[in-house]
């Protein structure tokens, strides 16, 4: 078999929403790891959100996209964190976040900080981030180069956030927004696929080799950036339209579906 690079989405794709991991899909990462191809898990979580999936899938070596591209990280046992950056991009989104502010006065902001948790300006609904969380004011959001903004409202549907959203207008940033009300904002031009493209000249592994897997919003620029994007069967349409093809749900074992296919 050539040397794959197969990256892969983990909320809806390699977990399901209640975070439940099956036994087929974590032996069909392994297997695939052992192969000889590269897995890289490519993610909209943050660094301390992500490393527990992968964990628990049982990859100990490669790389990591999280943060929706603006960090790649390689599994290195040796570093005290268990990792070590290869690729961090920062920006500076003050002046977008002020005018969603405006529309948002009650909204909930969010700024990364990789490895260890979030700046808020205020506490999120229980479990939608991870990490350490330090309250301070919006202004102190921005004080340095920042990697993710994340924007919350809970008092919106996830498509009246939208509509709201392209209301407003955004310029200058690279945004997506998930399921529920909420906006990630990062440097203009970085995404999911960006950052697999740096993995994939990192490794040398020629663009036809290249797969990809993803349910949501913003993985439609990975699986149109792949040789082979597949979506998830739960993914909306307009994810589904954006791949090559579609399998399963994810607690169908979609994804082990297409990794089973890569193994044969």
């Amino acid at each position: 078999m050539s040397t794959l690079l197969v990256g892969l989405d983990v909320d809806g794709t390699i977990v399901d929403h209640d975070e439940r991991l099956s036994d087929r899909v974590r032996e069909a990462v392994q297997r695939l790891a052992k192969s000889g191809a590269h897995v890289v898990v490519a993610t909209g979580r943050s660094l301390h959100g992500t490393l527990p999936v992968v964990q628990r899938l049982g990859l100990d070596e490669g790389y990591v996209v999280c943060s929706n591209g603006a960090a790649t990280v390689r599994l290195d046992s040796s570093q005290e964190a268990g990792y070590q950056t290869v690729s961090l991009h920062t920006f500076d989104p003050s002046s977008v976040a002020t005018a969603l502010r405006e529309h948002l006065p009650a909204g909930l902001f969010a700024v990364e900080v990789l490895g260890r948790g979030f700046k808020v300006t205020a506490p999120f609904p229980d479990g939608e981030l991870t990490g350490e969380m330090e309250v301070v004011s919006f202004a102190d959001l921005f004080t340095e180069p920042v990697m993710r903004v994340v924007v919350r409202s809970p008092e919106h549907t996830s498509q009246e956030f939208l509509d709201l959203v392209d209301g407003v207008g955004l310029h200058g940033v690279a945004y997506s927004v998930g399921w529920t009300a909420w906006l990630d904002l990062a440097p203009d031009g970085i995404t999911k696929a960006s950052a697999l493209e740096e993995v994939r000249l990192r490794l040398d592994v020629d663009l036809a080799d290249t797969v990809a897997v993803g349910d949501g919003r913003n993985d439609v620029e990975m699986l149109r950036w792949a040789g082979r994007g597949v979506a998830m069967g739960n993914a909306p349409a307009e994810v589904q339209a954006a791949a090559d093809e579609v399998t399963g749900r994810v607690e169908a074992d979609g994804l082990a579906d297409v990794l089973e296919s890569l193994l044969d």
